[in-house]
């Protein structure tokens, strides 16, 4: 693994990252409108004590940036979503402007939805990346490199011959590190921006209040549109750490009761993912 100054595998500490004219913001989190128990207003309230900026990417909804842009926050936001693909993985928009991220979702997400609501909606990769082309947007992958057994890493799917490999031209960047992915899949994910020339952005994919903050993306910026500028200019620093083993079957534990009303159609979702590796593994037998 090379070393990266961009990448710090450390605990963030904003003070200092304001100190030196950057705004830290956690780009990845998720509250009730998805499936977390958190509150968005004590998310902003973390938020705002910790001194961090924050993303509220929640699976397939908006309701959470919606309620905090109601909020009188002096938090730093930044409107997002993560959308998940039929084909597996976890796309990360990011908008300048809620407005156009309320367009997005309404012409492009919800209509595409299924019966489980935090599952993958009916668009596959290069639709929903297609999609945000008409928009003032970035787009990102989240967790690029995971998760195992599961078609939910861009990296995996490319390897799996499931998704062409022209799908990294189509983004803005990686998430390279993501607080619920083991350190090797984040050193991986860094070392696939820098070979497709690709931004980096970090976050913790936290749906627990307390993991609010523990991986930032740092950015010289004063506002949304100067944020998201930055990261496609490759000009963002990440730091952070993974959570360990302990802390993300707490996690797992804590989210297993939201998805349990739509255990059908997580299944169905799952099955229709596993069939181009179902079909690959009895290609490879018939014709070994």
């Amino acid at each position: 693994m090379r070393y990266y100054k961009d990448i710090i595998f450390e605990k963030p500490v904003p003070e200092e990252i304001r100190r030196l004219g950057l705004l830290p913001a956690d780009l990845h989190f998720h509250t009730s409108y998805s499936d977390s128990a958190t509150r968005v207003r004590d998310a902003l309230k973390l938020a705002a004590r910790r001194g961090i900026g924050l993303a509220i990417t929640d699976h397939n909804q908006v309701g959470g940036v919606l309620e905090a842009g109601r909020q009188k926050s002096r938090v730093p936001l930044i409107p997002g979503i993560e959308v998940s693909a039929n084909d597996g993985p976890h796309i990360l928009l990011y908008f300048s402007a809620v407005s156009d991220l309320v367009d997005f979702y309404s012409h492009h997400v919800e209509k595409n939805r299924r019966t489980g609501p935090f599952t993958a909606i009916r668009l596959d990769t290069a639709d929903i990346l297609e999609a945000g082309e008409g928009y003032p947007c970035i787009t990102v992958e989240a967790h690029p490199c995971g998760y195992a057994f599961l078609n939910r890493g861009v990296q995996r799917c490319v390897a799996g011959d499931y998704i062409d490999e022209e799908v990294f031209s189509r983004l803005d960047a990686l998430e390279v590190i993501c607080g619920g992915m083991a350190r090797s899949h984040n050193q991986k994910a860094a070392e696939l921006a820098t070979a497709h020339g690709l931004g980096r952005t970090g976050g913790t994919d936290g749906h627990l209040l307390h993991e609010l903050g523990g991986v930032v993306t740092c950015a010289e910026a004063d506002t949304a549109e100067e944020f998201l500028e930055a990261v496609r200019r490759r000009e963002t620093v990440i730091i952070g750490h993974e959570r360990p083993l302990v802390e993300k079957a707490v996690m797992g534990t804590a989210v297993l009761p939201h998805h349990l009303p739509y255990t059908v159609p997580i299944l169905q979702a799952r099955w229709e993912q596993s069939l181009p590796r179902i079909r690959k593994f009895v290609r490879t037998r018939l014709n070994g």
